[in-house]
């Protein structure tokens, strides 16, 4: 231990920087302050807008209620040359709601709240003020309240109020400490001592300005990682400063934050500062405000609240709720105000938070943390801990002399602990043995005075219970910091990867408005699916912006302190987790920082490291500043506006040097450490040829079993359970791991392949880097075999067989090149186009053949690559490349999936049947293709054009098509085989068919059609060579081609419709298919259906007329409608009756539609709608009992037999336990 001094001319250095005095001054008397009561009319202006004029707003309007004006009595010393004393502002934020005045028949309760003032260079001064009650004497301030009474009675009923005959007038006074760093515990305890000198019957036992002195000048800032004690008035304070590798200090007890809001609330309003809404919150208690705004800033580690920030909202700045911008913003209420008549200027995106009464309101839509539960759950754990119940409503963080919460958790654990500071039994009854003893009391005296402790003396604890309260807080609050720092070091553990830096600094700030300075869609792409939704707004907003420019900064110049702590724990865990990355999950994992955090704030206060100077008595004027009990004396300005002298200083700071170079010394050592974080393992030219042959074996070694281990782990998840059962579980257990988090951590190991055993690394992709020195090979190579004599550029040919296209086909898609994946804009950095293409080659099934190319090129390979690196271990390498061919047995969209708002050009083909219609038609014909994350919209086809490229947002895996065409000219007429559409960057080929006519007339008379498509495979079918075949020739294209079924075999069909749709919701969402195609598409539910009802249907023309199944429905509504208006369907039971109603509503409204779908159309859509809203099986005994049923069906079909439309009715009704969503485009035009 040392002791410690601070001198005049280390104000940057000092404890505290001023000491201020606010309260009424005598001179200038009462003077109303309206700025204050404007605080008032504005948080009650329903009531003024109600007839009550401003004085009924002020609770009565009596003069003791009455706002008066505050003013700095004094304040030492008169400057700081670097923080000049800001009189207003400290005056403000000391008073709020400015002088309060009381009687004896009040409660005084002295009060304690903090507040903050923010430079306009961003730095921060720290306030802490001690409020209390102090007797008014002079005769002239008396006199005005006693006139102000008279003439309040005058204006309303006499009665009451007050007396200066009978009465003792009371009015605020503050103490106010001004400290560049938030050490509010010591400072409460410092100014809780000053008062309780100024009330005690005794004098102190030096004069006050004795302890302001020595707390303004002789108290140093303890050293980063130390502690400090300094000496009160009657007991010592104790502060202490986190770690360079430590959290950064928050003094502000969070579990009281907990209390009062419940882990629920709180955790909602941390998201919404995260996300950067505007805060309100709203107590009576200004120390609840700094206690809940403090505390939720302190969990942004390690990122910084960008915006306007201002916990205590003084009358004067109300303006500042208009601002359209984030705030952070406290509002100080009245007792018993409501709420639902608080007018606030916006709310829109408004979070409020009422303290005292543990409620939150929160804007509509925002995203949720991820792993809400599980984090939830472990701060829980940690509050319970520490006797805190997880739902809140406790007291704590008020300002006034209870100390809340704290103090209850204090008293509700009796555990006899002596690690906790609690007495054994033993010694418990010693003590009380020895109570009263005089002589035990002198010494207990001698060492409060002193500062000494002597165990065994101040009633046998090692601490007292104050210790022991801010002991405990201090451990609670950094254990719930480290819970929360360490999800953001595991959700940004690899944010580096992704960060574009500038080469010079005066480029990059020339540039940094427009230029971009985080490649957030490759980042996006790398994160598990639940973090997306949260991630995606949050790398979106100001502290994260910020947080990045401080990383790029740090090329240039020192790490801001965040930045830095932030760094080395995600290098320390990077160290941990060498030989077995981990993988990048969604699974939650607690912090396993807690009990280190803890047990380093324990021993700092336990084991103080410095104590600074005793106050002692000062060259004072004699007879100046005499104590009176209750009234906080005049302190002599002479010696409190000027330190120490330099000499005296000096002196000290020769006989005690280690605090002043403290800081640096562990700066360096820090610095040291930081660096020997990032050396995963020692240089390779450091180490003997035979000691880096057998390392890089073992590097080669276990980069290969990874890679094994992952493409397994892919093909099992992939599989899903199937593949165990077949065998392939062993090693390789299914853990549910997204797919998009197994794909990024392929993507990290081979960054981590390509990085082994670089000569010379180019950028931060070496994947990337070789790339393009591929690419630029191949272009050199071409260019040479151009210019030689009698030789042509070489041309890539395809058959049709690949691409199942018949002529006119697509043409084939270009192989996946570099300069591809560089003009998609936006995708910033080199990580991030590595990794598109790679996603893209894993979802073309080329990831190891386009591998296998890359390497294939010797000399390319020797160039770049060290004789020991993996790439150039040829046996090794061929493993790696079949381990990565098996991952083609699997079907990936990881491209398609997760780049979902890049631009994509699209490639259409119509393809018609010339033999029995005309290749092109005269109308204007038009095409809208939808996927999973949209369409396309309409979009017109030129004439006698078949093939169409259009650009359009990622689509998503295509679903259906709608074709169709005005019906104008002489040959309208169009009968189309099938549209064929491609994603050009994927190579996705989906086939739409059709087979059908479009025209009036023709067909059944549809001028459009929905065609389902699905994707193709190629080489999945043996005639691959004509993709799509011509309908046979012995049946006609007037009619539907159906191929005629058993009645047996129709029902096995519907049965396995059934089972594909109830399969498909049992499946993980992540697994499912599309619904459309399982309802429209080929052994889809509409066509079994189909099926059924062409069983028996009298099908044949009648008069040249082609009969539909839709012309059945038709018959079948308007014979119900006529019943209903004969009163003939009033009789049947209420249940039958709605159905016939709404199997008419839906008919009708479907015939209503503008849309031409035809016949056929029109039933599917019926289809469809039943099923989503699980009515199919309801309509069917309605037109089973129908009497048209017997015109139009023969005596065998399957609807007239009771027992087979029975067994339809239950298979259909199992549809009823599933939500059947439409696509848009099959619902379009019918509002139901």
């Amino acid at each position: 231990m040392s002791v410690s001094t601070a001198g005049t001319g280390a104000a940057p250095c000092r404890f505290a920087h001023y000491f201020a005095i606010c309260g009424l001054d005598t001179e200038t008397g009462l003077e109303a302050d309206e700025l204050a009561g404007r605080m008032i009319i504005y948080i009650d202006l329903s009531k003024q807008r109600e007839g009550g004029g401003p004085e009924m707003l002020r609770e009565g309007g009596t003069p003791l209620r009455r706002t008066f004006k505050s003013k700095i009595l004094a304040h030492y010393p008169e400057t700081v040359e670097w923080n000049p004393f800001d009189q207003d502002a400290v005056n403000m934020l000391c008073m709020p709601r400015g002088l309060s005045f009381c009687t004896q028949a009040d409660r005084r309760e002295p009060a304690f709240h903090s507040f903050i003032i923010t430079r306009e260079d961003g730095s921060r001064s720290y306030g802490f003020v001690q409020t209390f009650y102090e007797e008014v004497t002079s005769g002239p301030v008396r006199a005005a309240m006693q006139t102000l009474h008279h003439m309040h009675q005058a204006e309303r009923a006499p009665g009451g109020g007050y007396d200066a005959s009978r009465d003792t007038l009371y009015v605020t006074k503050a103490l106010c400490l001004l400290a560049p760093v938030p050490f509010m515990t010591a400072c409460r305890r410092f100014l809780a001592q000053l008062l309780r000198a100024v009330t005690a019957p005794e004098p102190p036992p030096l004069p006050l300005e004795s302890y302001v002195h020595n707390v303004l000048y002789e108290v140093p800032l303890p050293a980063p990682g130390r502690s400090l004690r300094f000496h009160g008035v009657y007991e010592p304070v104790v502060c202490q400063r986190p770690g360079p590798g430590e959290l950064p200090l928050a003094d502000y007890p969070l579990g009281d934050a907990f209390a009062l809001l419940g882990v629920e609330n709180l955790l909602q309003l941390y998201t919404c500062t995260l996300l950067e809404m505007q805060l309100l919150l709203y107590s009576q208690d200004y120390q609840r405000l700094m206690t809940v705004a403090e505390g939720v800033t302190s969990l942004l580690f390690p990122f910084q609240w960008q915006h306007v920030y201002v916990p205590i909202l003084p009358p004067s700045l109300l303006h500042f709720l208009d601002a359209p911008v984030p705030y952070l913003m406290g509002l100080q209420s009245r007792e018993g105000a409501d709420r639902s008549k608080l007018e606030l200027p916006q709310e829109a995106n408004l979070c409020f938070v009422d303290i005292d009464n543990h409620r939150i309101e929160l804007p509509e839509d925002f995203p949720q943390l991820p792993n809400m539960a599980e984090f939830r759950e472990e701060i829980s754990d940690v509050l319970r801990q520490y006797g805190i119940s997880p739902n809140g409503g406790g007291a704590g963080g008020g300002g006034g002399g209870s100390r809340g919460g704290a103090g209850a958790r204090r008293d509700s654990r009796e555990e006899e602990d002596g690690r906790n500071g609690n007495l054994a039994r033993e010694e418990q009854e010693v003590m009380e043995r020895l109570q009263g003893n005089a002589t035990l009391e002198r010494l207990q005296a001698l060492t409060r005075r002193t500062g000494v402790t002597v165990a065994g003396v101040d009633g046998g604890a090692s601490r007292t219970p104050e210790e022991e309260e801010e002991l405990s807080n201090a451990k609670l609050s950094v254990q719930l910091r480290e819970v929360f720092a360490g999800r953001f070091t595991a959700m940004f553990s690899d944010y580096e990867a992704f960060v574009i830096h500038s080469p010079d600094l005066e480029s990059w700030l020339s540039s940094r408005e427009h230029m971009h300075n985080f490649d957030k869609a490759s980042f996006l792409s790398d994160q598990p699916e639940p973090y997306l939704p949260f991630l995606s707004h949050f790398i979106e907003t100001q502290m994260f912006a910020t947080f990045i420019d401080n990383k790029i900064m740090s090329q240039w110049e020192a790490k801001e302190p965040l930045l830095r702590v932030f760094d080395a724990r995600i290098d320390k865990a990077r160290l941990y987790n060498v030989r077995a990355p981990s993988l990048r999950s969604s699974n939650y994992q607690r912090c396993t920082r807690l009990k280190e955090a803890a047990q380093a704030i324990e021993q700092r206060l336990l084991k103080v490291d410095h104590t600074a100077l005793h106050p002692h008595l000062l060259d004072m004027k004699i007879g100046e500043g005499r104590y009176q009990r209750g009234f906080f004396p005049k302190l002599q300005a002479a010696v409190l506006n000027t330190g120490p002298t330099n000499n005296s200083a000096q002196r000290r700071r020769e006989q005690h040097p280690d605090h002043l170079t403290l800081d640096n010394d562990l700066k360096e050592r820090y610095m040291q450490e930081a660096r020997g974080l990032g050396k995963r393992q020692p240089k390779l030219s450091d180490l003997s040829p035979a000691v880096i042959a057998q390392t890089n074996c073992k590097f080669v070694e276990g980069l290969l079993k990874e890679c094994r281990m992952k493409t397994k782990r892919m093909l099992v998840e992939k599989l899903g359970r199937e593949a165990v059962e077949l065998g392939h579980g062993g090693e390789a257990s299914i853990t549910g791991l997204e797919e998009n988090t197994l794909i990024a951590s392929l993507c990290d190991l081979l960054e981590r392949i390509w990085s082994h055993g670089l000569q010379n690394k180019q950028g931060k992709s070496a994947l990337w880097s070789h790339l393009l020195h591929y690419q630029g090979r191949e272009e050199r190579l071409e260019t040479q075999q151009g210019e030689l004599p009698g030789t042509h550029t070489r041309t890539h040919t395809h058959t049709h067989a690949q691409y199942l296209l018949p002529s006119p086909s697509l043409p084939p898609p270009p192989p996946p090149q570099p300069r591809h994946i560089q003009s998609m804009s936006e995708i910033k950095t080199d990580v991030g186009r590595a990794r598109a293409w790679l996603r893209l080659s894993l979802e073309k099934k080329l990831l190891s053949q386009h591998l296998k190319m890359l390497l294939s090129r010797q000399g390319l390979t020797k160039k770049l690559y060290k004789r020991y690196a993996f790439l150039r271990c040829e046996e090794e390498k061929e493993q790696f490349l079949f381990h990565l061919l098996s991952l083609n047995a699997v079907d990936y969209f990881c491209f398609t999936c997760v780049f979902t708002t890049i631009m994509i050009p699209y490639r259409a083909v119509i393809i018609p049947i010339k033999k029995l219609s005309n290749t092109m038609t005269t109308s204007n014909p038009w095409v809208c293709v939808s996927g999973e994350l949209g369409d396309s919209g309409v979009m017109q086809i030129p004439k006698n054009v078949l093939e169409m490229t259009f650009d359009c947002q990622n689509l998503g895996k295509l679903t259906s098509t709608q074709l169709g065409h005005d019906n104008a000219g002489l040959l309208a007429k169009w009968l189309v085989d099938c549209v064929m559409v491609r994603n050009e960057i994927t190579g996705h080929t989906y086939k739409f068919p059709c087979g059908r006519w479009l025209g009036r007339g023709v067909d059944d008379g549809s001028l459009e059609r929905v065609l389902i498509g699905e994707l193709l495979v190629p080489g999945a079918e043996e005639d691959s060579g004509r993709g799509s075949r011509t309908p046979e020739l012995q049946r006609s294209p007037s009619q539907t081609r159906r191929s005629k079924l058993t009645s047996g075999q129709i029902q096995e069909t519907i049965g396995e419709a059934v089972n594909n749709i109830i399969k498909h919701f049992h499946k993980p969402e992540k697994e499912r298919g599309s619904l459309t195609i399982l309802l429209c598409g080929e052994n889809g539910l509409v066509g079994a259906l189909e099926q059924f009802f062409h069983h028996g249907f009298k099908s044949a023309r009648l008069f040249q007329k082609t009969v539909f199944v839709w012309d059945f429905i038709e018959k079948a509504v308007a014979y119900m409608e006529s019943c209903d208006q004969m009163g003939d369907l009033q009789e049947t039971p209420e249940p039958l009756g709605l159905t016939c109603h709404s199997l008419c509503r839906y008919a009708n409204a479907i015939n209503s539609t503008r849309r031409s779908i035809g016949k056929d159309g029109k039933f599917q859509l019926l289809v469809c709608l039943g099923a989503r809203d699980h009515l199919m099986d309801q309509w069917l005994p309605l037109l089973v009992e129908c009497p048209v049923l017997q015109r139009m069906y023969d005596d065998s079909a399957l609807l007239r037999d009771r027992t087979t439309v029975n067994t339809l009715i239950g298979v259909l009704e199992t549809l009823h336990h599933f939500h059947i969503t439409l696509e848009a485009s099959l619902v379009k035009g019918v509002d139901l």
